[in-house]
């Protein structure tokens, strides 16, 4: 069954459901007409509430547990993904650690390693896993990364430098599965009202001086919600966007200009 996006059969496949902005994609997705795997390492109420959305349009959902530095859990829920849908048509990578900000003259090599492995390691991990299937759906893969790889932002480096990995991977990705109909993008987010941006609000780790003084910077003045960042990723799965890839949508308010 096609969905009101031209969805294929088969499902979507959200790494980081659990999330605030993973929950929004696969909100999106399912009101667009495609079933969902949602797919958590830890908060599985986060993940629990988002299949119940998820359910609500009408859509199958799915939960897996696993982490992606684990690569034969994530072939598994890949493969397990295809057998229960047939087919994987959509893979999203909306996964991300709270982090601390620091100057990277602060930050330890082992720490740094830590969130390299966490992050670059595991987008790497999860398209290896994915790509057999994407290859036999002629599917598309997402990867939620950051506005800072195009401004720098003060103390983000444990973001951005793997991050920047990622954005790479997205562009090699693209540039040699396209012969097999795969196509590979990102959605690089600016400051948003909600998810892990939240959790480092809560923390202390951004204070009210430190989002005024981005909001500064900001051209619509305002921060980001996670349906618009939503809107860019499933525009960018769906075949509305077919002969798009290769590419990163900035969904920052004009943070990087």
């Amino acid at each position: 069954m096609t969905g009101i996006a031209g969805f294929p059969s088969g499902t979507a496949f959200v790494v980081g459901a659990s999330g605030g902005v993973g929950g929004a994609i696969c909100r999106a997705l399912a009101r667009e007409g495609s079933d969902v795997v949602l797919c958590y390492r830890s908060n599985a109420e986060g993940a629990t509430n988002a299949a119940e959305a998820v359910r609500a349009y009408g859509r199958r959902s799915q939960l897996m547990q696993f982490d992606l530095q684990d690569i034969e859990a994530t072939r598994q829920a890949v493969a397990d993904a295809v057998t229960e849908f047939g087919k994987v048509h959509t893979v999203v990578y909306a996964a991300g650690p709270v982090l601390p900000l620091k100057y990277l003259s602060n930050v330890q090599p082992a720490e740094m390693a830590r969130f390299l492995c966490g992050d670059t390691l595991a987008f790497f991990n999860l398209i290896h896993a994915s790509l057999p299937a994407l290859r036999a759906s002629r599917g598309s893969a997402i990867a939620i990364h950051t506005t800072g790889l195009y401004r720098w932002p003060p103390k983000d480096g444990l973001s951005v430098v793997p991050k920047a990995g990622v954005e790479a991977m997205i562009r090699g990705f693209a540039r040699e599965e396209g012969r097999n109909g795969v196509r590979v993008n990102g959605v690089a987010l600016g400051v948003l009202d909600a998810g892990v941006f939240e959790k480092m609000r809560a923390s202390g780790d951004l204070d009210d001086r430190f989002l005024q003084a981005t909001l500064q910077m900001v051209p619509l003045g305002r921060l980001g919600q996670v349906d618009e960042v939503a809107e860019a990723a499933v525009f960018l799965a769906s075949p509305r966007s077919a002969y798009i890839t290769g590419h990163s949508v900035v969904v920052d308010g004009g943070f990087h200009l």
